[in-house]
């Protein structure tokens, strides 16, 4: 699945792209995705490229999904429906109208203690319209979306490499969306398809299971590495240090203290499901955390180990307020404000995750995230000119022999 880029074998790095959940603050991973597709437009002096010309998987969870699928989703001319740049835009202006009434003081916030706070059904019929019957195995690279099968309880994985050899997981791209960003108490469930054709998948919010998806892009291309796809011809599973990772996270507000143990000790099935007192999902809010925090600990230690870790750059913040975490807050400030929020993120020195508190700390050297961004730019840039190279290279060759 590499119809705009040439595959791995034919240079020297696997590159990977991932994107996290987290409902409307998807506004700051735009942000940042629009800076990096602009630095790789000037670098290679042409407006028309995407990052799907680089990647060699992009990985999305929940509202990190309907970003991948917007950015790999083919138009009429065989080329990405949205520019990078698109997205901010795509979430001021139909966040609002998917989290319709989104204050917690609102009314219609008491419905949530019997049913989905949203009925989800603007969601879905906006990405019918976007996505339309585009399926898994035409995006224009490979893309790994995870969501979770609650009537089987384990992950389900969209991937459009296991598309295009196992039919029944060749879903539609606006069915896995809907799916990966269903997220309990907000959104339904979502059951699909409704026929006996293809597998039946009965899915809520892929942040169970692996909010930052990193890893699980990278799991992707070691198994075809494992099965020897051509794609892949000299490299091996565990050859990590030939990756190229951008993580791009949604922001926490990590630093604020939230509960603490003597506090929720009185608590029962309502407190963990909704406080009131603080006005959040403690139980949903933790499994999230959680699994991001895991995802980034894990894949620290391995470039790490590898001594690779100028190959992994993990852009987020872990220093938002309370009041700008919430997934649904669709008011028109807090969207301006996310905004600008990636837009200071642009700005902020470089983190890594301190292994030992699991906070961001500044590296060492004195750099940003738009500098590291525009680095890290050139180094997809010279790998697409060398696989593009080889490529024209070997088809010379085999024309004159």
């Amino acid at each position: 699945m590499f119809k705009n880029n040439k595959p791995p074998k034919y240079g020297n790095l696997v590159t990977i792209l991932s994107l996290d959940g987290g409902g409307v603050r998807g506004i700051i991973g735009g942000v940042i995705l629009a800076n990096l597709e602009k630095h790789l437009q000037e670098i290679d002096n042409d407006e028309s490229v995407r990052l799907a010309d680089y990647f060699d998987v992009i990985a999305g969870t929940s509202t990190g999904g309907l970003m991948t699928a917007m950015l790999t989703a083919p138009n009429d001319s065989g080329r990405p429906l949205y520019a990078a740049k698109d997205i901010v835009p795509f979430y001021l202006e139909e966040s609002p109208k998917i989290f319709y009434g989104s204050k917690w003081w609102d009314p219609s916030a008491l419905w949530a203690l019997f049913r989905p706070k949203y009925n989800g059904e603007y969601l879905h019929t906006r990405l019918g319209e976007i996505l339309g019957e585009t399926k898994l195995d035409q995006t224009l690279t490979n893309v790994v979306i995870p969501t979770f099968d609650i009537k089987k309880l384990q992950p389900t994985i969209f991937s459009s490499y296991h598309a295009s050899v196992d039919p029944s997981l060749n879903a539609k791209l606006s069915d896995i969306c809907i799916g990966t960003s269903a997220a309990p108490f907000y959104l339904p469930p979502y059951k699909f398809p409704e026929n006996d054709k293809m597998r039946t998948f009965n899915l809520i919010d892929g942040g169970v299971t692996a909010n930052d998806p990193t890893l699980v892009g990278m799991t992707a291309m070691s198994r075809k590495s494992i099965i020897k796809h051509p794609d892949m011809d000299g490299f091996k599973p565990l050859e990590y240090e030939k990756y190229i990772v951008i993580s791009i996270g949604t922001g926490s507000a990590k630093r604020e203290e939230y509960y603490s143990a003597v506090e929720a000790a009185k608590w029962g099935f309502e407190n963990w499901a909704y406080n009131w007192k603080h006005k959040t999902t403690p139980i949903l809010d933790i499994i999230f955390e959680s699994s991001r925090d895991m995802v980034q600990y894990h894949t620290s230690v391995l470039f790490q180990a590898l001594e690779s870790e100028d190959n992994y750059l993990r852009i987020d913040a872990d220093t938002l307020k309370k009041d700008e975490v919430f997934m649904d807050d669709s008011e028109t400030l807090n969207l301006e404000n996310l905004k600008n929020i990636g837009e200071k993120l642009l700005d902020t020195n470089v983190m890594r995750m301190n292994l030992d508190t699991y906070t961001y700390e500044p590296i060492p050297k004195t750099v940003n995230n738009d500098q590291e961004l525009k680095r890290f730019a050139k180094i997809l840039s010279d790998e697409r000119k060398l696989r593009n190279k080889t490529f024209h290279t070997m088809i010379d060759d085999s024309s004159n022999s």
